[in-house]
C-alpha cells in the first residue's frame, strides 16, 4: 500500500503508540482488501467502545484496554488520545432513561454510562442512534466516510451520495484516531454503478410496500450488487427510503442502490448504469410482493401479541406523531406492550411536543439509544412481537427466539390495543 508522508509518520509512531497501532491495523486491513492507498475521512460513525458486553470478554476491564484490544487489535494497554476525525457513537445496548424496563442490572448500567463518559472525553459525539442522518450528521455528496450500521450506510450512499463501505468496530476505531480509511469498494466511482435492473410493475406507496420491495430485492441480488429500481411512481419520503434500504441491507447486504430521478447519482436508468447493460433484469410485481410478505411473516402463527415495536430504523418525529394520533382515545392492552424507539435527540423534542406523555398516558413507552435486536431485551415472557420494520422482524425472531408479525403502522398499533394480530396483505 502506498502511504502519504503523514500516514507514514503515524505508522512510525510520531503521534504516539495508539495512533501507530491504528495505522498498522488500517494498512493490514487495506492490504487484505486490495486497497492501493488510504483516503482522508472526517466523518466516522462507530459503536459504543467500552462496556460489559464487549470489554470484559476481551479481558480488558479498563476503557483504554478495551479500546486497545477490541478496536486496535493489540493486547497492549495503550493510552488512547482524543479522536482526530469527527466521530459519532451509534446505537448501543441501553436506553439511559428506561434501562430498568430493559431489565439491565445496575453494574451493566454503570459500565455503559462509564463508556459514554469515556467516549465523550475523547471527543466522540454521543448520537446514540442507527440514524445519525436524522440528528445532525448529514454528509455531502462525494464525502468519504467510515460508518458502521448497514441501514445508515445504504441510506447515505444512495440517498445522499456520500461514500462509505459497511465498516466494523475495529476499522472505525482506527479511523477515529487517524482520519483515514482504505480507499476501496464504494469509495471508488467505478464501484458505484448499477449492476441489476429491478423493474417494478405493482404500486409501491405505503411504508410497508417499501419494506417489502427492499426485502425482496435484497434476497434476489448478490451481496455486492447495486440494484437500480425502475418503475416506481412518485417520490418517496425519508421514512420510506429508510425502511427500503434497511430491508434490502438486512435480507441481502445491499450497501447502495439507485432510484432514477430520486437518488442523487442517477437522474435516469442509463446514468445509473453508466452506459453499461444490466447484469440481470428482475421483475417485481404482485406475486413477488406476496412472496416477500409471506417470508417476513413466516415465523408467526400465534395471533396473541405481547410486544409491538416501532422505530427500526429509529423513528422520525413524524412517525412518533403518527403513533400518538393512532392511539387517540385508545389504550394499550393490559397483556401487551408498545415500545417506540427514536434517537436520543429526537426523544427530547418529542418530550417537549408532548408526544412522550401522550404515549405514556396510552400505556406505551417512548425509548431511545437502542432497540430490542441490538440490546437483546424484551418484556418478560414475550413470545410474539409485531413491528412495521422488515429489518426488525428479520432479526428479532432469530436473536430472541420469538414469533414475529410484519405489517403497517396502523396494524401494529391495533395489535397493541387489542392484543391480537389482525394484519393482512391487501
Amino acid at each position: 500500500m502506498r502511504l502519504a508522508d503523514d500516514e507514514r509518520a503515524m505508522l512510525d509512531g510520531e503521534q504516539g503508540e495508539a495512533v501507530a497501532a491504528a495505522m498498522d491495523l488500517l494498512v493490514r486491513y487495506g492490504e487484505v482488501l486490495g486497497a492501493e492507498r488510504l483516503v482522508d475521512t472526517d466523518n466516522v460513525c462507530g459503536a459504543n467502545l467500552f462496556g460489559s458486553r464487549h470489554s470484559l470478554v476481551c479481558g480488558s476491564p479498563t476503557p483504554d484496554g478495551a479500546f486497545s484490544e477490541h478496536s486496535l487489535d493489540t493486547p497492549r494497554v495503550l493510552p488512547i488520545p482524543p479522536v482526530r476525525a469527527q466521530s459519532y457513537q451509534l446505537i448501543g445496548p441501553m436506553d439511559t432513561k428506561h434501562w430498568q424496563v430493559q431489565g439491565l442490572p445496575q453494574a451493566e448500567h454503570d459500565e455503559i454510562m462509564a463508556s459514554e463518559q469515556y467516549n465523550a472525553e475523547h471527543g466522540i459525539h454521543l448520537l446514540n442512534t442507527c440514524t445519525p442522518y436524522q440528528v445532525g450528521n448529514v454528509p455531502l455528496k462525494g464525502e468519504h466516510c467510515a460508518w458502521m450500521e448497514s441501514s445508515a450506510v445504504v441510506y447515505v450512499n444512495s440517498v445522499l451520495g456520500a461514500r462509505t463501505n459497511v465498516e466494523g468496530r475495529e476499522s472505525t476505531g482506527a479511523a477515529m484516531l487517524t482520519g483515514k480509511i482504505p480507499y476501496w469498494g464504494l469509495h471508488l466511482e467505478e464501484n458505484r454503478r448499477g449492476s441489476h435492473l429491478v423493474e417494478v410493475s405493482t404500486p409501491v406507496t405505503a411504508n410497508r410496500d417499501w419494506g417489502l420491495l427492499g426485502y425482496w430485492i435484497g434476497e434476489q441480488v448478490p451481496e455486492e450488487a447495486i440494484p437500480v429500481v425502475d418503475g416506481v411512481a412518485g417520490a418517496p419520503d425519508l421514512v420510506r427510503l429508510k425502511h427500503f434500504g434497511a430491508a434490502a441491507a438486512s435480507s441481502g447486504g445491499v450497501e447502495m442502490y439507485h432510484l432514477p430521478g430520486i437518488t442523487v447519482e442517477a437522474r435516469t436508468p442509463e446514468e445509473a448504469f453508466a452506459g453499461r447493460a444490466p447484469v440481470e433484469r428482475l421483475h417485481y410485481g404482485p406475486a413477488q410482493r406476496r412472496e416477500a410478505y409471506e417470508h417476513l411473516n413466516a415465523t408467526a402463527t400465534d395471533t396473541s401479541v405481547d410486544l409491538v415495536m416501532i422505530g427500526c430504523p429509529h423513528a422520525t418525529l413524524g412517525q412518533i406523531r403518527d403513533v400518538v394520533r393512532l392511539l387517540e382515545g385508545r389504550r394499550v392492552h393490559a397483556d401487551s406492550a408498545l415500545w417506540v424507539f427514536t434517537p436520543r435527540a429526537l426523544r427530547h423534542v418529542a418530550e417537549q411536543n408532548g408526544y412522550a406523555r401522550a404515549l405514556e398516558d396510552a400505556g406505551a413507552l417512548l425509548m431511545s439509544d437502542t432497540c430490542p435486536a441490538i440490546g437483546q431485551f424484551l418484556p418478560p415472557g414475550t413470545r410474539v412481537i409485531a413491528t412495521d420494520s422488515a429489518k426488525q422482524v428479520h432479526y428479532l425472531p432469530a436473536i430472541m427466539d420469538v414469533q414475529g408479525w410484519f405489517g403497517t403502522l396502523a396494524e401494529c398499533v391495533d395489535a397493541a390495543v387489542t392484543g391480537t394480530w389482525r394484519g393482512e396483505l391487501r
